[in-house]
């Protein structure tokens, strides 16, 4: 298992919380996602590392973007 912890902008309501974790947890390997809404932390985990541009390319996908 490998764990991962970004930062997303952007969200504002329970909805942008379960399009970050749709578009997140179909990413191929990754068992779960958990959102924090009021610090935009991610914590997501996986059966291997996830490459940085693939999760990226899904929070664009839910019309976010990655901070930091």
């Amino acid at each position: 298992m490998a764990g991962t912890t970004i930062t997303v902008s952007g969200m504002t309501c329970e909805h942008c919380v379960s399009s970050v974790k749709e578009e997140v947890g179909g990413i191929p390997g990754v068992t779960s996602v958990e959102v924090d809404l009021g610090s935009g932390r991610v914590d997501i985990t996986s059966d291997e590392p996830i490459p940085a541009d693939r999760l990226a390319a899904a929070i664009d996908e839910a019309g976010y973007t990655v901070s930091g």
